[in-house]
């Protein structure tokens, strides 16, 4: 028998691991990244093959596929099907367990440049990092706080029949307008216990944890913090979730709208900014009140955030949510305490004074919401755009109003110059690019509602 010896990078991973796996050995480490839509792409290996210190190696191309795996010939990306390949540099510090595997597993988050050694400017987690940047080279520091919506649901094997809620422990189906309730969130017991169980095995950090108010429907809250960590543990939420749900041979959809008749599933962002320096929030000023830092922040989001709406609301279906109804505002206005906006403001103390972005969908990649996000409040800062007066009724779809579909929020993208140089142009044109190609496959099914009602009737 092999005796197992402990390799020397060991060392640099979180202890949560160590304490997870115990005496046993691990078998195999994953290096991951995150794709366009959010979702995990990389290599596997033994432990023993291994080292931090190593580069793994992807081509491009996975970059430029949509989300049913198709891929988009892109003009202005020279040379594109060399499939030239980028460098997985493994980043130690997102290094956690993969506790639905049945043998111990590590997973790690990889940084990706090019052979040169360039940041890929397509990849989404650069593009967050790119933004970030730009906040400390004006001495400020973004703090972010996402919300987590999503369903358990009945399996779904066959696409062409509706998703249906789960059957809990009372052998009755989830139903819906139970929003905050107990017994709700216990009806699925084992399922909240596995995504716990998941979450302390990874070192991941839960708030708090609710019944929302679709059948089945759950959200998910995390701690504030840096953006970068914080998109980093959405993106491992996700596949804990999804895993964590399967073990109870249930399905988890982050789709924003899976249920015609229930609410879609959004994932809030609560947004501050401080002073490197000092550690105070600049969205107050030194008596307490609201700074002119805040109110710019406001007024760039409200300026720039119908320009990148496909980051926000990636697909046909995510404009099914956006509907000015079921607390999902179909505007940027603002207001204090109020649903009803695309951005509220929470009441707080001033040294948590944020704002919340209410129009993200759970369907979004994480890095990319996140980023666009923090995009539009920056370019509000720095070019001292001034806010529309804040709204003090309910208003739902008034004022200035969202793109009623994915064709009306690319065209806005398209021609968004001051938000593409922030986002990487490069970056845009592939997004674009891939999503026009997806609304362009979308448009070419037929629904179940055109066969049953203009099939014979017609």
């Amino acid at each position: 028998m092999t005796r197992y010896t402990k390799p020397d990078w060991f060392d640099s991973i979180p202890e949560n691991f160590n304490h997870f796996r115990g005496d046993k050995p691990v078998e195999e480490v994953q290096c991951i990244i995150p794709d366009m839509v959010g979702m995990s792409r990389g290599k596997a290996m033994p432990c023993e093959k291994f080292s931090p210190d190593t580069i793994y190696y992807l081509p491009d191309s996975l970059f430029y596929q949509t989300i049913t795996g198709e891929y988009v010939e892109i003009d202005q990306i020279e040379n594109q099907w060399m499939e030239k390949d980028i460098a997985l540099h493994p980043d130690m510090s997102t290094a956690c367990a993969a506790p639905w595997a049945e043998d111990v597993t590590l997973q790690v988050i990889c940084d990706l440049k090019t052979r040169s050694g360039e940041l890929v400017e397509v990849a989404p987690r650069n593009v967050l990092k790119r933004v970030i940047s730009l906040y400390k080279e004006q001495g400020w520091r973004p703090v972010v706080a996402p919300e987590l919506e999503f369903y358990l649901t009945k399996p779904n094997l066959d696409p062409n029949e509706p998703v249906e809620p789960p059957i809990g422990r009372t052998g009755r189906s989830a139903s819906g307008r139970q929003s905050f309730s107990m017994v709700a969130v216990d009806e699925y017991g084992p399922v909240i216990d596995t995504i716990y169980d998941f979450a302390e095995a990874q070192g991941l950090n839960i708030d708090t944890m609710i019944q929302e108010g679709g059948a089945g429907q759950i959200e998910l809250n995390l701690l504030h913090g840096d953006p970068l960590l914080l998109a980093d543990e959405v993106f491992y939420f996700k596949r804990a979730i999804r895993e964590a749900a399967l073990k109870h041979n249930i399905f988890a959809t982050f789709m924003a709208k899976p249920m015609r008749d229930e609410p879609g599933s959004a994932m809030h962002i609560h947004q501050s900014v401080v002073d490197i320096d000092t550690g105070a929030n600049i969205f107050s000023d030194k008596t307490g009140g609201i700074s002119s830092s805040f109110l710019h922040f406001i007024g760039g989001s409200q300026k720039h955030l119908l320009d990148v709406m496909p980051l926000l609301a990636p697909y046909a279906n995510s404009y099914r949510r956006l509907n000015g109804r079921m607390s999902a505002p179909g505007n940027v206005e603002w207001s204090k305490d109020n649903r009803t906006t695309g951005l509220r403001i929470p009441i707080c103390e001033p040294e948590a004074r944020r704002v919340e972005n209410r129009i993200i969908g759970i369907d979004t990649n994480p890095y990319l919401a996140i980023a666009a996000s923090l995009a539009a409040g920056y370019l509000g800062m720095v070019n001292k755009v001034d806010p529309r007066p804040e709204a003090t009724n309910e208003v739902w779809r008034e004022g200035s109003v969202l793109p009623d579909g994915l064709a009306a929020a690319l065209a806005s993208f398209e021609v968004a110059s001051d938000i593409r140089a922030v986002l990487g142009e490069r970056f845009c044109t592939v997004f674009a690019a891939i999503k026009n190609a997806e609304l362009t496959e979308f448009r070419r099914e037929i629904s179940p509602w055109e066969r049953e009602h203009l099939m014979l009737n017609v």
